[in-house]
């Protein structure tokens, strides 16, 4: 019999955000919250969406963290207490939990923490069909619903009590999630390609070997397999499972060159993402990644008789947008995080998403992401032609990035005004939006840049993104705002325009 106390008030808005819920266990993220959760998530989402006479049920997964499987058994208490079946598919990726979301038609739960460390653990929630659960569509009612039950367990029924007559079952998924890749990726045809894949000791070293290897009772493929750190072990005692961090690709590079491979893949904890690195050990960026899967599949869509829209949020390079629409697709850009961009998924009947952070989206896979459907297009785009990934990837690299550079800042949105009041002082005629955080662009105008300042969710931090045509110019741009965003008496840029306003400032 399961029985739970709350021994102290507990503030869920710490661990429930934008998308998912994200915390400490068992400080932040307890049996205790887990069993709140699983019960908001039945009254919230499940009860309101069922239909029929048949019992509603939720499909629950989890990966390797050793706080898992209690934290499922407690969600799963809350959820049968209300009358909710629960159906267990044990450990697999996310992208393993929406796929049994979709084809079982129910909503679902995946137990991750993603690339945090081992300490955390959370909940990515969905409803079904692998439709997102973020703040606009449901998480915050959820929060407030699970908040209630922890601080008085009689608000709304009893929660905190056993009882119900639902069933908690378990199925495996694993052979039935691979099949269904292999049926949209045909790599059987490719060239044979030496691949070296560093799970980083999580959830890809259950799904590689199924997927791309016959470990889900599949034919062999033209691959020659080379796996890193593939026991599961939510410790991760060989690096961080988080490849967006270039010291956790360190291995895999060296590993690539060392073993004359074609390819490398790093998939994060959870293995929704997939990062690419090419035959001279260089990383490969999400948004070159982005063309190159998006080309493959607006010219599917094209070829069906369709008119191909892919989304991209905006911090992808304007590459995306740029060789998407040459090749014939409709556009749409948004903004950062998957509940925004699946819902523009959906809402577009989009055939491909991309995001800069490595998150690929797919019609084909219930418009949810998947890093495993990513590394299968990548394989078969390089697989069918002769040459190097380097090669390959180049011409969808046409523009220098900074990546995501994070400062601490006391007061965002002054530092935020900073930026601006000099960048509109210097250039009246700037281009300004204000979709997620603020992006000032020059592309139309010489030389061309472009960045992105937006605000932490979590933190007191700006993440600055930058992009222009050149080294030169995106060095002066990125050192030039960070001065800005970093002076609390934000110095104006330099005002010579052959400088694109990024003349040094002290």
């Amino acid at each position: 019999m399961l029985a739970y106390a709350v021994a102290v008030a507990l503030d869920l808005r710490k661990i429930i955000k934008a998308y998912d819920v994200r915390g400490l266990v068992p400080e932040e993220f307890s049996p205790e919250v887990a069993r709140a959760i699983g019960t908001a998530f039945a009254r919230v989402v499940v009860l309101p969406e069922a239909t029929g006479d048949a019992r509603p049920a939720v499909v629950v997964g989890r990966d390797m963290r050793d706080s898992g499987p209690g934290l499922v058994d407690a969600f799963a208490a809350g959820l049968t207490a209300e009358g909710v079946d629960v159906i267990r598919i044990g450990l697999c990726s996310t992208d393993g939990l929406y796929h049994a979301s979709g084809v079982l038609g129910v909503p679902g739960a995946m137990f991750t923490a993603s690339h945090n460390p081992a300490e955390y653990n959370g909940i990515k929630l969905c409803r079904s069909g692998a439709r997102p659960v973020g703040e606009a569509t449901g998480l915050a009612e959820v929060r407030e619903a699970a908040q209630a039950f922890l601080d008085d367990g009689a608000a709304g029924g009893s929660p905190m009590s056993d009882g119900g007559t639902a069933q908690v079952t378990d199925r495996d998924m694993l052979n039935d999630y691979a099949a269904f890749l292999r049926d949209l990726v045909d790599l059987s045809g490719v060239r044979p390609l030496k691949v070296v894949v560093d799970a980083g000791n999580g959830m890809a070293g259950l799904t590689v070997p199924a997927v791309l290897g016959t470990g889900g009772g599949l034919p062999e493929l033209p691959l020659d397999l080379v796996p890193m750190y593939f026991e599961l072990d939510g410790t991760f005692p060989n690096h961080e499972a988080n490849p967006l961090e270039p010291a956790n690709l360190l291995d895999l590079q060296t590993a690539v060159v060392a073993n004359g491979a074609d390819i490398g893949l790093a998939f994060d904890g959870d293995a929704d993402r997939c990062f690419v690195i090419d035959e001279k050990g260089v990383p490969v960026s999400p948004s070159a990644i982005t063309v190159l899967v998006g080309l493959r599949e607006v010219e599917k869509e094209k070829a069906e008789g369709r008119t191909p829209t892919v989304i991209h949020n905006l911090i992808t390079s304007r590459a995306v947008p740029d060789l998407l629409s040459a090749a014939g697709a409709e556009v749409v850009r948004t903004r950062v995080g998957h509940s925004f961009i699946k819902a523009q998924m959906a809402s577009n009947e989009a055939v491909f998403g991309g995001e800069h952070s490595a998150h690929y989206y797919f019609r084909d896979f219930f418009f949810a992401d998947t890093g495993m459907l990513a590394a299968m297009h990548v394989l078969a785009a390089l697989g069918t032609q002769s040459h190097p990934m380097s090669e390959l990837s180049e011409m969808y690299e046409p523009y220098v990035s900074s990546g995501e550079i994070n400062s601490r800042v006391a007061d965002a949105a002054a530092a935020t005004d900073r930026v601006l009041d000099a960048y509109r002082l210097a250039y009246p005629e700037i281009d300004v939006d204000t979709l997620d955080g603020v992006t000032v662009s020059n592309w139309d105008g010489h030389p061309q840049w472009w960045f992105n300042l937006r605000a932490s969710n979590t933190e007191p931090l700006l993440r600055l993104n930058v992009e222009a045509a050149d080294q030169d110019i995106m060095e002066k741009v990125r050192d030039d705002v960070l001065s800005l965003v970093r002076d609390s008496e934000g110095r104006p840029p330099g005002d010579d325009p052959d400088e694109a306003g990024t003349g040094a400032t002290g």
